[in-house]
């Protein structure tokens, strides 16, 4: 089974991710995206989703090359959350290889229709407010779109969560 989470920002998302990965009763690893910036509010983010997690989870960081990371952690009777793709694509942007980010994100479509196992990804849904002033940010918000309507495309179960309630869009909850 292949799942996107989406929502905003603090609106349940990793969470729900976390529950359905726990009610699997499998092995879990979770792919943690983030970078340790040096900004004290994304470490205390990173600690928060440290200290929810089951010491048991396997943990790979991959905040580049996250199709290949898929490729090894993916197993028959394994889930694999990704969290999160937005911060992954905010990642790839950041990179002086400015053609990266379409390559890393062609891997990734490539990669997720033919991975074993449990797959749960989750992302920022970044499309409902206003356009952002900025060419860099509108096209973050641009990748976002697109990746997010691909993905959709893959996965059996796409869910939007708002106020920590999980809203089926495709598929069941």
């Amino acid at each position: 089974m292949k799942t996107l989470i989406l929502g905003g920002v603090r609106s349940g998302k990793s969470r729900l991710a976390e529950r359905l990965a726990a009610a699997a009763g499998a092995p879990v690893c979770y792919i943690a995206t983030a970078r340790d910036s040096g900004d004290d509010e994304l470490r205390a983010r990173i600690a928060a989703h440290r200290a929810r997690r089951p010491p048991h989870w396997a943990l790979v960081e991959a905040p580049l090359a996250l199709a290949a990371a898929l490729r090894r952690e993916a197993a028959a009777g394994r889930v694999v959350i990704v969290d999160c793709l937005t911060l992954w694509l905010t990642n790839l942007l950041c990179e002086a290889d400015a053609a990266g980010i379409e390559r890393e994100r062609e891997a990734l479509l490539d990669a997720v229709p033919a991975l074993p196992g449990t797959l749960i990804l989750v992302a920022n849904e970044t499309g409902l407010g206003i356009v952002p002033l900025g060419a860099l940010t509108r096209r973050y918000v641009d990748e976002a779109g697109v990746l997010h309507q691909r993905l959709a495309e893959r996965c059996e179960r796409v869910l939007l969560t708002v106020a920590g309630l999980p809203l089926a869009l495709k598929g069941s909850l």
